[in-house]
């Protein structure tokens, strides 16, 4: 029986409503991967170690102009290439990363019974939305990953709104990451040749949205993926990923590995920079595959424009940025269109700023 003739509704509906994840199967000692998670074809989990993501050391770019222009140039290079770099010396302490992974940790392996209280496919009726799979029945493939979904700013949930697993910690990662984001988006605006408040300005970090994610170990790694190949939706990612590894991202058509390095977080342009950067800073492709060893775990926030239907925003390439050589790529938008196509689409392998393009 080929894959395709089984009724793969059913079985997604089966798996949705058991309302515990992939966590589910695995505590349960399934030792092979179902249906619904299979690729097309095996998964190559080998990837180029000849390449190595540019890591960016951002120490005294508050207080050192020489310092500062460095760092802005290194950061221009790789969102102009690589989409994505590490950051070290970024200022969020050791403890409040290992305190937030503990958390999220502390999250997923509570008991099924407390896990299954915030389970939900509405985003909008809870402050916290955990499930597996934001897009389940639009992929045409599930992800081996189970994730809850908090919107952290402007206005943060009260603390007895959010899992007491991670309740005091994601206050204060949150608050931290907003400031180093806010920061980061200054870097990019002189790199552009910008206002450094120009990116704000613009309004991309009205929203900030955490996104916690628990990849259970996998019986059969190279069957399935963590999560596959996509770009986000929004402004820029900061991301914390744990010392397990697996994020891997395409550049020059080779999926090179992100290497962990203790303390760092890693930054990504989203498509929604790419398009008001008139594809200057790109949005890459990137995924993380299966493994067999143990949980990983990775907290990705992403900084987003105001969501809202109410005098939303119009997004378009920056008019500074333009001119006869280089005219506008993108349509206008809203930032609430964007979103909405993206989640609507779901992670189809084909990038939604295609349907904007001019």
């Amino acid at each position: 029986m080929g894959i395709l003739s089984y009724d793969r509704k059913a079985e997604l509906t089966a798996f949705d409503e058991t309302k515990t994840g992939v966590k589910g199967l695995v505590d349960a000692g399934i030792t092979e991967v179902p249906r619904i998670f299979l690729l097309p074809s095996p998964e190559n989990l080998n990837s180029d170690e000849e390449l190595s993501l540019p890591t960016i050391d951002l120490e005294g770019i508050h207080e050192d102009p020489i310092r500062r222009k460095q760092a802005m140039e290194e950061v221009k290079d790789a969102l102009g290439s690589w989409g994505f770099f590490q950051m070290v010396n970024h200022g969020i302490p050791v403890d409040v990363l290992e305190e937030m992974k503990q958390g999220v940790l502390g999250f997923f392996e509570q008991d099924s019974e407390v896990r299954k209280q915030w389970y939900t496919r509405d985003r909008s009726a809870n402050r916290v939305v955990y499930n597996s799979n934001f897009d389940l029945y639009s992929a045409p493939v599930t992800n081996w990953r189970d994730s809850f979904v908090c919107s952290m700013y402007p206005n943060p949930p009260q603390p007895e709104e959010l899992p007491s697993p991670c309740r005091d910690i994601l206050l204060e990662y949150s608050s931290q990451v907003m400031k180093l984001g806010c920061s980061l988006l200054e870097l990019m605006s002189e790199a552009l040749g910008l206002q450094p408040n120009h990116l704000r300005d613009m309004g991309c970090a009205t929203q900030l949205q955490v996104t916690c994610h628990y990849y259970p170990p996998c019986p059969q790694p190279e069957l399935t993926m963590g999560i596959t190949p996509h770009t986000d939706a929004g402004f820029i990612t900061i991301l914390q990923q744990d010392q397990i590894g697996g994020l891997k991202v395409l550049y020059k058509d080779q999926w090179t590995h992100v290497h962990p390095i203790q303390g760092a977080l890693v930054v990504n342009a989203g498509d929604l920079l790419q398009l008001i950067t008139n594809d200057k800073f790109v949005s890459a492709q990137h995924k993380v595959v299966a493994n067999k060893v143990s949980p990983r775990i990775s907290v990705a926030s992403f900084f987003l424009t105001d969501l809202m239907t109410q005098n939303p925003k119009v997004l378009e390439p920056i008019k500074e940025l333009l001119s006869e050589d280089n005219r506008a790529k993108y349509r206008s938008t809203t930032g609430k269109e964007f979103v909405d196509y993206f989640y609507k689409k779901g992670l189809d392998a084909t990038p939604a700023l295609t349907y904007f393009k001019i």
